[in-house]
């Protein structure tokens, strides 16, 4: 599917992961939030899956997908997901291209 420039893509980022210590790994997350939002994160969603409470969800609005992924992949954050105890997680970078209530 192609877009054009016109199109209104809302990019977001969807990330699973491990975490050692759910309670841990909040605060941390918690105590980063104004360097989420300078980087340009605009909200977010928390999720766990049902059956496993240490697999967290993350899926976050973002100004840009190019944004997201410099805050990402930078070395900070590499960091402070292994303050956090975080465990190999999974990123995938993603544009709404659709979005309603039912």
């Amino acid at each position: 599917m192609n877009f054009s420039k016109g199109d209104a893509q809302q990019p977001h980022v969807l990330i699973i992961h491990e975490v050692e210590d759910y309670e841990k790994w909040k605060a941390v997350f918690d105590d980063a939030a104004a360097i989420r939002r300078e980087a340009g994160e605009i909200a977010y969603q928390l999720l766990a899956y049902d059956t496993d409470a240490r697999q967290v969800v993350h899926f976050s609005q973002w100004t840009s997908l190019d944004a997201a992924r410099a805050f990402f992949e930078s070395p900070q954050l590499v960091e402070i997901r292994r303050i956090a105890g975080v465990r190999a997680p999974e990123f995938r970078y993603l544009n709404q291209i659709e979005a309603k209530t039912l």
